[in-house]
């Protein structure tokens, strides 16, 4: 286990977790202290900092970094009061120390309370040492107001104090991308690859405008010249592949996306796109061979499971794409474009039950589209269910009102039910909406279609509405 590259800090750590086993009480200074705590939160050892703070409490009783720790782990742990209990009584003592507005910040921030967390950070701001952390702090309590200027503003002052700080260099660029000001963000990037000219996050930031601005010629540009900076930025290379799958280069996409394979461990992401390219390209052997790559390589990718099964259904071959899209659901039962498919998919193999079983999970996981509730009742027809297709056509219309498509399937499925006063009403409803859907009377309902009454009641609106 290693604090860091310094020997001192990691013996520290080393005797310290050595104390812990024999229970013999070793003497550490208050910073030794501060760095064993300081450690275990990065990585998450939540308890084990509690304990390096007991222990350097007892041994350091005045230390107000120490006791800015421990406020820190309440925070943490959402006591929120205690934690201001602790502050106040540190404010008594030291009224200048910037940690002291920093911490009472974050407890405003957890409170939802973000412009109170400003207000403090500025305070922060005026008397740190170390502003660069005060400024990215104010810049996320901007961003979780959806003040995306402001939020700007801030990242922008932390890249001028730290150039390499890429965090906040990401972080202004998505505030430009939340404001849609592509232009403003190129404009911004440029300036700052004057003075830095070979770095590769610029370049790749500056790729990925031009590609929102679908300018794809001068986004291979920019990816190229952060490849230069750094001919192992994996990102580039993705992100050059995609751009050479908008133009059509399909070949030279798989090369990119290969690279990538190489650099690092492969990505779904990779694999997925090379199968795309191989499919386009009409290998075919290929792209399952990718395909079944990414699945395998993410199980819980929704995409590849959806490229396989695609890739089946565009052959006609609705067996086999009955067969993944069911791995597909075993896998994941929740995810409604599974489902989508997996109701298409029986419903082309004349499966009707099956497909009314995926029509409905798929409503009930939230889609609402209207060719999912038209299809549903068409099956529903088909199996007889009269009463449950009219339901599903109600359902509907609250969705989509005054829609004919669904006016003159419920015109006929009352007909057929000799329910006329019913049937009537909402054949008038359908015909005003559009005159030219009575197609959808003739086809599933021809019987009811060649009544006189319906007929009358369409040749009356036709004349009319001449």
């Amino acid at each position: 286990m290693h604090l860091s590259h310094n020997e001192d800090k990691n013996f520290s750590l080393t005797r310290f977790e050595s104390m812990l086993k024999t229970n013999n009480v070793l003497f550490f200074d208050s910073e030794e202290f501060e760095e064993i705590i300081n450690y275990y939160m990065e990585n998450g050892k939540i308890a084990l900092a509690k304990k390096a703070t007991k222990l350097g409490l007892e041994q350091h009783p005045t230390s107000t970094n120490l006791k800015l720790l421990q406020v820190e782990m309440y925070i943490f742990e959402n006591k929120l009061d205690i934690a201001e209990e602790l502050l106040n009584d540190l404010q008594v003592i030291e009224s200048s120390n910037e940690e002291i507005y920093i911490q009472r910040a974050n407890i405003y921030s957890r409170k939802d309370d973000h412009k109170k967390a400003i207000n403090l950070l500025e305070k922060a701001l005026e008397i740190t040492e170390d502003e660069l952390d005060v400024l990215n702090l104010i810049g996320m309590e901007y961003l979780f107001l959806e003040d995306y200027e402001n939020a700007k503003y801030y990242f922008m002052r932390c890249v001028e104090e730290d150039p390499e700080d890429y965090s906040s260099l990401y972080n202004v660029i998505y505030c430009y991308e939340i404001l849609e000001l592509h232009i403003d963000a190129i404009d911004y990037l440029n300036i700052y690859l004057n003075s830095n000219p070979y770095c590769e996050v610029a370049w790749h930031q500056v790729g990925k405008q031009y590609f929102l601005l679908k300018k794809y010629k001068k986004a291979l540009a920019a990816f190229d010249f952060a490849i230069i900076s750094d001919d192992t930025f994996v990102g580039a290379y993705l992100e050059k592949g995609k751009v050479l799958e908008k133009l059509k280069r399909y070949n030279e996409a798989i090369e990119n996306y290969s690279i990538t394979l190489n650099l690092e461990d492969p990505t779904s992401f990779a694999l997925l796109r090379i199968g795309k390219c191989h499919e386009k390209l009409g290998n075919e052997e290929f792209a399952l061979e990718y395909y079944h790559k990414c699945v395998h390589e993410d199980i819980l990718l929704d995409k590849g499971w959806i490229a396989i099964t695609d890739f089946y259904i565009k052959k006609n071959n609705f067996q086999k794409a009955l067969y993944f899209i069911d791995k597909a659901i075993n896998i994941d039962s929740e995810n409604v474009h599974y489902w989508k498919r997996y109701a298409k998919i029986n419903n082309r193999l004349n499966l009707f039950e099956e497909a009314e079983i995926g029509y409905r999970k798929t409503i009930e996981l939230g889609n609402y589209e209207l060719q999912t509730w038209i299809s549903r009742s068409d099956i529903l027809m088909q199996l007889g269910e009269f009463e449950a297709a009219i339901t599903n056509l109600f359902q509907a219309i609250d969705f989509y009102p005054e829609n004919a498509e669904l006016e003159y399937r419920l015109s006929g499925l009352y007909y057929f039910l000799n329910d006329t006063t019913k049937g009537s009403f909402h054949l008038k409803n359908a015909l005003k909406l559009d005159l030219e859907y009575k197609l959808i009377l003739e086809v599933l309902f021809p019987t009811v279609y060649e009544m006189p009454e319906v007929q009358n009641l369409i040749s009356n609106y036709g004349n009319t509405s001449q």
